[in-house]
């Protein structure tokens, strides 16, 4: 038996999708960097994740310029370094392609920190969550903005235990930094 109710090791995944990003003229989507916005919230965002679950045993990140950014902004924030792979199929992936990388992480990581892009992060939650605490749901079908952190809860043996509906979504929230 797989998901939060099985048999096997409690996992958590933590998803962030990046930071405010910027809009130059000229850039290209995968080369955009953050925003003002967003250099303040990334930072926030990492303090709110090693304040709600603690450090991650690995980052997946996304290879695009706001997502090294906020990785960078976020990790920062901690005293400690945290293994990091940059995944290039993580850009513009739906949920599908996400959660076939997430398959792939070792059955040694218990909590897992995935930077990446909407729709796809949004969808993912939306399609491993089984239920959710309080209005955690709710509100993640109803936008998922820059900086959102959602913390999906689990069993299992390893990352391929991991299938639609498996999942508890046990916070969300969208941390930002003082202006």
């Amino acid at each position: 038996m797989t998901g939060r109710t099985g048999a096997g090791r409690e996992r958590r995944l933590v998803v962030l999708r990046h930071a405010k990003s910027a809009w130059p003229d000229g850039v290209a989507d995968r080369d955009r960097p953050l925003a003002a916005r967003g250099r303040r919230d990334a930072p926030a965002a990492g303090r709110a994740i090693a304040g709600t679950v603690g450090l991650p045993g690995l980052v997946l990140c996304s290879t695009a310029v706001r997502t090294h950014e906020t990785w960078e902004l976020a990790a920062a924030q901690w005293d400690t370094s945290v293994p990091v792979r940059h995944e290039p199929r993580l850009y513009a992936a739906d949920a599908p392609a996400l959660l076939a990388v997430l398959h792939e992480v070792p059955a040694d990581i218990g909590t897992l920190l995935l930077i990446g892009h909407n729709p796809g992060l949004a969808d993912l939650v939306l399609t491993l969550a089984g239920d959710g605490v309080d209005d955690t749901l709710d509100r993640v079908r109803t936008k998922f903005p820059t900086s959102a952190i959602a913390v999906l809860s689990w069993r299992g043996a390893g990352w391929p235990d991991l299938v639609p509906g498996t999942a508890l979504l046990t916070a969300m929230t969208v941390p930002r930094g003082a202006a």
